[in-house]
């Protein structure tokens, strides 16, 4: 019974989401109504002392990030860099790859280290533009930012610095480089498929006569014809948050240490505030990458921007409050979940697959498709079974660099179900729907999927590590 009571507010929580119903009301009432069915006491102790305060500690951390990622990526819009760079590109690979344009665009900030959040609200003002050139329907913008900035770079080529791609480094001793053939022999799978997949959706949309569509919400405006920004000087802000990111990865730990602390007030004797820089010195990172690609857009094209930029701004602040409050839903209700007894009796069902690679894949990817997140699905998975996994793995002879890998690829196979926060945001961003554009992310879920289980062959195969 336990088991069916997850279930049920997993594919309840699903089945609104898709339908368009806001996340933000019924994740708390998928969760409470599966506490209501469990134990009816933990009903508000639960929401206050765990949904509330898993919601707001991610507020907390990522709020600011997704901020300043909306107000740059509106900078980027009303700018006219988009435009510039829409042209470049298509210079570069010609109009009929307006797709590669995007997947490479996404794939170049997220490998840089941009968070995947950020990268969404950067590059969907162009893609819409590029979209919109081209005359390719707008509900496929889901799904190619989808498989630019979700897949392969997050975490399957190796050294890539998001965090599904950190986690397993201390479970396993591993580090970010972890099985370089098998990750990068996975992403190329997933790119070439994934783009194939695309371009045959887009040519059965030509076929049809659909082109962009007409009445979308959260349309970026149309550019005014004009000289355009040169794409190097256009690019510039985008590059300059990827470099400015690694460089305070690099910097924030040697300035302030493992951890800092600072006494918050000067009248009385207050205790301490005590920052664990280790654990949030890669937030600091992306906040002052942010700023310094806000402040370079702002000086590079201020006399375009001037004009628009109190009522650009003003739309960036709720679109980023929508967006994190979707997310932060999110966590949690997968926090819940995952308190609840017919969790542990999933965990425990899936130890018993007896390979060990494969007994990984399905933890791993089966719980971060229940609690709707890559990293919180996998980092519950090592948490409980890391032990078990390496325990396996030294009896079969398998280094524990292909554990890392396929973890990693794992955490990022089915964690994108409807319920996902990152789908949420990337669909709230765009003024799309569910129904109108999820099954092409889901498409682009099921082969990043595949693709741990080819990664997995492929070890058996050859050996390649």
């Amino acid at each position: 019974m336990s088991l069916v009571i997850v279930l049920a507010a997993l594919v309840f929580l699903m089945v609104v989401a898709y339908r368009g119903y806001s996340v933000i009301l019924f994740a708390p009432i998928a969760a409470l109504g599966a506490v209501l069915l469990t134990d009816p006491s933990l009903v508000a102790p639960m929401f206050t002392g765990l949904f509330m305060d898993k919601m707001v500690g991610f507020l907390k951390l990522y709020f600011p990030v997704f901020l300043l990622g909306a107000v740059f990526g509106k900078l980027i819009e009303i700018s006219g860099f988009s435009k510039a760079i829409v042209a470049a590109a298509i210079r570069l690979v010609g109009p009929q790859r307006a797709m590669l344009s995007i997947v490479l665009v996404c794939a170049l900030l997220t490998y840089g280290g941009v968070s995947l959040f950020v990268v969404v609200f950067a590059v969907y003002p162009f893609a819409a533009e590029l979209f919109r050139q081209n005359q390719i329907p707008k509900r496929l913008i889901p799904g190619t930012i989808a498989l630019g900035a979700f897949t392969f770079t997050m975490d399957a080529l190796p050294g890539t610095p998001q965090i599904q791609n950190i986690i397993p480094t201390a479970f396993f001793g591993t580090n970010t480089w972890a099985a370089p053939w098998l990750g990068t022999i996975g992403g190329v799978f997933i790119l070439i498929v994934g783009l194939l997949y695309l371009d045959w959706r887009r040519r059965a949309a030509a076929a049809a006569s659909e082109g962009y569509g007409e009445g979308h919400l959260n349309e970026p405006a149309v550019l005014a014809e004009g000289k355009l920004a040169h794409p190097l000087l256009a690019i510039l802000p985008l590059v300059l948050v990827g470099v400015s990111n690694k460089l305070f990865t690099l910097w924030i730990p040697g300035l302030y240490g493992s951890s800092h602390s600072f006494v918050p007030a000067v009248i009385g004797n207050p205790a301490p505030v005590v920052q664990e820089v280790s654990k949030i010195a890669a937030i600091w990172a992306v906040e002052g990458a942010l700023l310094v690609g806000i402040v370079s857009v702002l000086l590079f094209a201020w006399v375009r921007v001037k004009a628009a930029f109190a009522e650009s701004s003003k739309s960036a602040v709720s679109g980023a409050m929508l967006a994190s409050m979707n997310t932060a839903s999110e966590y949690g209700f997968g926090a819940i979940i995952a308190a609840l007894p017919g969790f542990l009796w999933v965990a425990n069902a899936l130890s018993a697959i007896p390979n060990p690679l494969i007994n990984e894949a399905v933890t791993v990817t089966a719980l971060a498709g229940i609690t709707g997140s890559a990293s919180g699905g996998m980092s519950i998975a090592l948490a409980a079974m890391a032990e078990t996994f390496i325990a396996n793995a030294n009896a079969a002879g398998i280094p524990m660099e292909v554990l890392h890998r396929v973890a990693s690829m794992a955490s990022g196979g089915m964690d994108t179900l409807p319920h996902n926060g990152a789908v949420i945001t990337l669909l709230a961003v765009t003024g799309l729907t569910h129904r109108q554009a999820y099954k092409d992310i889901f498409a682009i879920t099921l082969i990043k999927t595949t693709a741990v289980f080819v990664i997995i062959g492929l070890f058996y195969l050859t050996g390649w590590v």
